[in-house]
């Protein structure tokens, strides 16, 4: 993407002014077409220019993110990977190795963002990340909490989900060495409580069975008052 500044069109003005005016972060193509009282066609050409401009990010599905006005007058594209993606879909939340860096558990930066959906949702690249998306039982899909992140909302599992589902998809966190590093790195910032809840909820036999060999081999004592977890 090259460096220039961000002009605005007529009907561009319209749709960005629009946007901030009742702060709001998304525009669908639809919602374009009623701004500028044209056709698809019309819309999906000031879509295609405030895209090109630096003023919106296409996150997939006819569906783009505002980069606002304060962020400045160059067009620099928005490098905020992690609300990029948990925008992506509506009910999602970003997950497993993204959260475990995002939370601190690891020091491993994944090279793709993983997230949470009840649908099945195909890979995509948005500002250059890869996003892949998880489809996941309505059992297991909780946890996600919003988290400001660089000036925006991030959809995040919370410390105790993300340490629960890293230890039930290892594959989705760098294999089973890796989610030991990450078991060892959430014992300062997780409850085992919290933990023990949260695990119970999803309902897994091998999670729990997982989860008291890996707190075995780390040397996380659960208390006795908590009793779900054989360690």
């Amino acid at each position: 993407m090259q460096n220039s500044v961000r002009t605005l069109g007529p009907n561009e003005a319209r749709v960005i002014l629009g946007l901030q005016a009742e702060a709001e972060e998304f525009i669908t193509l639809a919602r374009v077409g009623e701004i500028i009282g044209g056709e698809q066609v019309r819309a999906r050409k000031v879509l295609h220019a405030l895209v090109n401009k630096g003023w919106l990010v296409k996150l997939g599905a006819g569906k783009y993110a505002l980069v606002p006005a304060d962020r400045g007058p160059e067009n620099i594209g928005e490098n905020n990977a992690l609300a990029m993606a948990s925008m992506a879909v509506e009910s999602s939340y970003v997950g497993w190795w993204s959260a475990a860096s995002f939370h601190g558990f690891t020091t491993q930066h994944p090279s793709r963002i993983t997230v949470a959906s009840t649908r099945q949702i195909a890979e995509r690249e948005i500002e250059g990340n890869r996003v892949h998306f998880v489809k996941v039982s309505p059992q297991k899909f909780f946890g996600g909490t919003p988290y400001e992140v660089f000036g925006r909302t991030a959809v995040i599992s919370n410390p105790q989900k993300t340490l629960a589902d890293c230890i039930d998809r290892p594959d989705l966190c760098g294999g089973l060495a890796e989610v030991v590093r990450i078991t060892y790195g959430a014992m300062s910032k997780v409850a085992p409580d919290k933990f023990v809840e949260t695990a119970t909820t999803m309902g897994s036999v091998s999670l729990m069975q997982r989860s008291g060999f890996l707190f075995d081999l780390v040397g996380w004592e659960i208390p006795s008052a908590v009793p779900h977890i054989k360690t």
